[in-house]
């Protein structure tokens, strides 16, 4: 199954700055063949279900032993069956709007 998912990873224990946890993240995402796009407060990540879940199981674990006392993850999943959709269809079919 094909999930569409925005993720923010909030690594614990870590300081004030958690830029290099989020380094990481994007670096397994990148590593694990997904797309994603990074934003200002999170990931947006797209692929099959069961490589999507294993790169979030990897950044937790990764995290973890990278110093990280406690993660927390907000997740937001989306699917459908009636079609196939990427992130990027989302984002053009409201700039379509826009523009009529």
């Amino acid at each position: 199954m094909y999930v569409l998912m925005d993720i923010m990873v909030s690594p614990g224990g870590v300081g004030l700055s958690v830029s290099p946890y989020v380094a990481r993240c994007q670096q397994i995402f990148e590593d694990a063949g997904l797309t994603y796009t990074m934003h200002g407060f999170g990931t947006n990540v797209e692929g099959e279900w069961q490589h999507v879940m294993a790169a979030v199981q990897r950044c937790h674990e990764e995290l973890h032993a990278a110093g990280a006392v406690r993660i927390t993850s907000h997740m937001k999943l989306s699917t459908r069956n009636d079609r196939d959709q990427t992130m990027a269809d989302k984002v053009t079919s409201v700039q379509q709007k826009l523009s009529d």
